[in-house]
């Protein structure tokens, strides 16, 4: 599916911003019930329109960073009227896991990959980055208390007779991918999460608008 730039989508932004804000006038009233119908009737007027849902796709490991960076990242672009894709905020009970992200891996424009100490330990975090890579995306890559180096199938897991052989060279290769690209790292030791939320969201909307201006140089080229 081909990326959409954020002229698509500056349409429905500001509507986006409205259904936030009423939402959350209606959580400080206690009505937060209220709130999420509302939000699942956007979501609904969206799709009617033909509109993506998600601009963005939030790939990250939940037992080290869903609660920190991962969510501060989906809070901060809500902000910026960019809609993430977080599963714990972004799917629905019923759900099927692969085909739901799947769909909206092929609606985003842009990737955030999270690597931390345990992201190999997921079979989906891997699926997700080589379906990411596969599908040609922009991935920003935050190396989260680990190093780019790090970035390497872990040989236990390789070996095992749980992955088809395909599916590990499909892993090694959207990791050495991951790890040829310029990334954001951090220490939680001595780094300011805030600064680094902030870096990635500039960085998402950074690609967001390159990918507008090479939209429209191409329709201007396809006109003449």
């Amino acid at each position: 599916m081909a990326s959409t730039g954020v002229s698509r989508r500056s349409s429905i932004m500001a509507s986006r911003l409205s259904a936030s804000a009423e939402a959350m006038r209606a959580s400080e009233g206690g009505k937060q019930r209220h709130a999420v119908v509302g939000r699942r009737v956007e979501y609904d007027e969206e799709s009617l329109a033909g509109e993506p849902q998600y601009d963005v796709f939030i790939n990250h490991r939940g037992v080290d960073t869903k609660r920190t960076v991962a969510r501060l990242l989906y809070d901060r672009l809500a902000q910026s009227g960019i809609r993430g894709f977080l599963d714990n905020m972004s799917m629905r009970p019923g759900d099927r896991l692969r085909e739901t992200i799947s769909a909206r891996i092929s609606e985003c424009s842009v990737a955030v990959a999270i690597f931390s100490p345990s992201y190999f330990d997921s079979e989906y975090c891997l699926w997700e980055l080589a379906t990411l890579v596969e599908s040609r995306k922009t991935i920003i890559p935050i190396f989260y208390n680990i190093k780019p180096s790090d970035l390497v199938l872990p040989e236990a897991l390789a070996a095992s007779d749980d992955y088809l052989p395909q599916d590990v060279e499909r892993y090694k290769y959207a990791l050495r991918e991951a790890k040829n690209t310029v990334g954001l790292t951090y220490d939680s030791a001595t780094g300011d999460i805030a600064e680094l939320v902030s870096a990635a969201a500039d960085a998402v909307l950074y690609h967001m608008e390159k990918m507008e201006r090479v939209q429209r140089r191409e329709t201007i080229v396809s006109r003449l």
